[in-house]
């Protein structure tokens, strides 16, 4: 379980090469992909992150449905994070499959599960439209008797969504109708994204928040003001998911993210 008083915590985006089963794996044994992945978790806590978030990120094509060799595969790398770094946040998101990834975090005692598409609403995509699976998710949650906190992603930015409400309003109802223990949500830019917490902070001042995405070095610590925590992965590999981690920008980083701690820390001792 995540520990609010930590707030706010950074954490990776773990995403291992595609996995056999998906059509993008072109020969690439889960064993190697296994070591890939173990070097990256070792790489993020000896830098000093909070923790993780494991994203099957480069299966493809994505359906809403996970291939059962991908549930599979996510709950023995989850495992072996867990393992290893059992003090470290860990987070599941398999792709885009929230049902599935409430299966691998209950499977690895994982701390939190994302469901960045689809937790409420309709939208459109590749293989045409995606659902909003927050009740087969809960039902699901029911069944297996799971505490595993659900946070979802609020209309994420690079989805199509049928009729949206505005993103504060939506965050609300994704809380207050669906059940979302937590949310991730960002605008098309830092501004954009400041102005969303804030309003949001107003209609849900005790739901956890945090960035989806669109976080760099210079813009982390303004945010992390408002933010509970945030999930990084472009930036601190040189605008690349697939890049190795450059421990320099990685750094510069976690300064900022210190800075908007003691923020927070100075403001709350003051009432503020």
């Amino acid at each position: 379980m995540i520990d609010s008083s930590k707030f706010p915590l950074a954490l990776v985006m773990i995403q291992p090469p595609a996995m056999p089963g998906s059509y993008l794996n072109n020969g690439e044994s889960f064993e190697s992909i296994s070591n890939y992945v173990m070097n990256e978790a070792k790489m993020i806590v000896d830098m000093g992150f909070d923790g993780f978030i494991l994203q099957n990120m480069h299966d493809g094509p994505i359906a809403q449905q996970a291939k059962p060799e991908t549930i599979a595969f996510m709950t023995a790398l989850a495992n072996w994070i867990k393992s290893l770094y059992p003090n470290k946040v860990l987070g599941i998101l398999v792709n885009w499959d929230g049902v599935a990834s409430l299966a691998v975090a209950a499977g690895s005692h994982a701390d939190f599960v994302r469901v960045e598409h689809l937790y409420t609403g309709v939208s459109v995509d590749l293989t045409g439209f995606m659902q909003g699976q927050c009740a087969d998710i809960l039902t699901f949650k029911k069944r297996i008797q799971s505490h595993i906190p659900i946070y979802a992603d609020v209309q994420e930015v690079n989805a199509n969504y049928l009729c949206p409400n505005p993103k504060p309003q939506s965050a609300k109802s994704v809380v207050k109708s669906a059940f979302a223990d937590g949310i991730f949500m960002s605008g098309k830019d830092a501004e954009e994204s400041l102005a969303l917490v804030k309003e949001t902070k107003k209609l849900l001042p005790n739901t956890p928040i945090f960035l989806g995405g669109g976080a760099t070095g210079d813009n982390i610590c303004e945010l992390l003001k408002y933010y509970d925590g945030v999930s990084v992965a472009t930036w601190i590999k040189n605008g690349d998911m697939r890049n190795p981690i450059d421990p320099k920008r990685a750094e510069y980083f976690l300064s900022e993210c210190k800075k908007a701690q003691e923020w927070r820390n100075l403001n709350m001792n003051r009432g503020v």
